[in-house]
């Protein structure tokens, strides 16, 4: 440990030793109150203010992620969704990146585009209908990678799940499927509007996959990143479920940007990622929660993103229970946790924070109550639907 600059200096002398300059000190300045000094002597030079050392910096707020925007608001994935979120005080948006057949990248939560657009109704696509397997799942529909960049842009959005998000159905048709560039510049003249810096969380969306079809996403989110002037600076974080290609970016990040931070996305305790189960690895998601796995995350990762009741599981009545061990683990690795997902209708709420009615029925108080409960126990970010909550949730946190 190198020495610090005070110990270089001379001993100082005792506190006994100072008390008769002290008290000589304290009389001079009492005098000098009273009476002009004698003439011929000069005033007594005043002592030097003695620093006050200033308050502690704060504690960083956890970021609040726009969880495919505002998608709680408008349709995921979205330019609209992506603005509503910036407005609603989201520190980042979220999309999830798919790739074309001609290798754009664009967002979608899947490639599978069969409910969260209009294809199914427009005669000349069809023929692209496919039964594919992905990731081992059996899907039935319209696949990105199926269409080239010019034919996705003839399609418009829908809500993905309208029977819990009846009033963003009124938004349904009215908006293309935006490329990456696309959402960087947007995110970038949001940015010099509101002055104030909003970062990016892309998320490589079946990786495995589409690299066994010849199109790797890793090449092209690095390339885009590097391209545009906005995310050679702002923060970015890229996150997965699989280790493979977390381990990829890291490669080929090499340092190079420190800006962008890599995630380990972690599904449930018994699942396992697609890349370990392809090359017949049985370790599961609970594994890689361990301190040992956490600490192999950290070897190419900056942080994990686990779902959230593998933070705060439920008890056995449905409501929020202890906090676990992850956010104490994550953290002795040197690892930053952002969980998901926060959403506001009662279906996805503890029992106990819900409020009257359906399934669909929304419960803001509700959902600023559950993230509180996990800024209590430690989280740094979360993902959320609603950012307008979210940040609520945040800034009144403590009155």
């Amino acid at each position: 440990m190198s020495r610090s600059p005070l110990s270089l200096r001379s001993p100082r002398p005792s506190p006994l030793a100072c008390l008769p300059a002290l008290l000589g000190a304290i009389a001079v300045a009492v005098l000098a109150g009273c009476a002009a000094p004698p003439v011929g002597m000069a005033p007594a030079p005043a002592p030097a203010p003695v620093p006050v050392p200033g308050p502690a910096p704060a504690a960083p707020k956890a970021l609040v992620i726009g969880h495919r925007g505002a998608s709680a608001l408008r349709p995921e994935h979205t330019l609209a969704s992506y603005e509503r979120a910036i407005e609603d005080g989201a520190d980042v948006v979220e999309p999830d990146l798919v790739m074309t057949r001609d290798g754009v990248l664009v967002a979608r939560h899947e490639n599978e585009i069969g409910t969260t657009t209009n294809v199914a109704e427009l005669p000349q696509y069809a023929s692209r209908k496919r039964i594919k397997v992905i990731d081992g799942e059996r899907l039935d529909g319209w696949f990105t990678e199926d269409f080239t960049l010019a034919e996705l842009k003839t399609l418009r959005a829908r809500e993905r799940i309208p029977q819990l998000r009846q009033a963003n159905t009124r938004y349904n048709d009215q908006f293309e499927i935006p490329t990456f560039d696309e959402i960087i510049e947007m995110v970038a003249r949001a940015s010099q509007r509101s002055g104030r810096v909003i970062g990016l969380y892309p998320e490589t969306k079946h990786p495995s996959y589409f690299r066994s079809i010849g199109l790797p996403l890793e090449e092209k989110l690095v390339a885009t990143l590097r391209a545009h002037a906005y995310t050679r600076s702002a923060p970015v974080f890229v996150q997965s479920f699989e280790t493979g290609n977390l381990r990829e970016l890291h490669r080929r990040l090499g340092g190079s940007m420190p800006n962008v931070k890599l995630v380990q996305l972690m599904g449930g305790a018994r699942s396992r990622p697609a890349d370990w189960r392809l090359a017949g690895d049985t370790r599961t998601f609970a594994d890689m929660m361990t301190p040992i796995g956490l600490r192999e995350v950290a070897s190419y990762a900056s942080g994990i993103g686990p779902e959230k009741s593998s933070v705060v599981p439920l008890d056995a009545n449905g409501n929020l229970g202890a906090p676990s061990a992850l956010v104490h683990n994550a953290h002795a690795a040197g690892l930053l946790v952002h969980p998901y997902t926060f959403r506001p209708e009662n279906r996805f709420l503890p029992r106990n924070l819900r409020t009257g009615g359906d399934d669909a029925t929304r419960s803001p108080a509700g959902m600023v109550r559950e993230v509180q409960a996990f800024l209590a126990a430690g989280i740094d970010g979360f993902f959320t639907d609603d950012p307008a909550l979210g940040r609520q949730a945040v800034d009144t946190l403590g009155h």
